[in-house]
């Protein structure tokens, strides 16, 4: 007969149980992590070795270009797509629109939308 008390213990092992063979596992698995990733290093290690073998010189650093950020001057100078704008004289302006954007901006018409 089941009374209280051996439920009590009985609940109390099995979550016991549980806890001890969670923890283990936890521990075995995360050992298990620990040496693929040692072995992934090492591997990778070597690897990298013997790419960069001794026949191969080391690569140089490369060319870095000259920041110009604070000399807005030289910046412009330096622009990788400057635009280049016929001369004008004053009369005639050069077009900066884009062939999708519309030449005349759309206006709504007046007056009541659900009549």
């Amino acid at each position: 007969m089941n009374t209280i008390r051996s439920t009590w213990i009985g609940w109390g092992t099995l979550i016991f149980a549980g806890a001890g063979a969670y923890y283990f596992a936890k521990r075995s698995i995360n050992a298990d992590k620990q040496a693929r990733h040692e072995a992934d290093m090492k591997r990778r290690r070597i690897a990298q070795s013997l790419d960069f073998s001794s026949s191969n010189p080391t690569p140089k650093e490369p060319r870095r270009k000259p920041d110009h950020a604070g000399s807005p001057s030289t910046e412009a100078s330096h622009d990788p797509a400057p635009i280049n704008h016929p001369p004008g004289n004053g009369k005639t302006k050069p077009s900066e629109q884009s062939k999708f954007e519309a030449a005349v901006p759309y206006r709504a018409k007046r007056g009541d939308r659900f009549s």
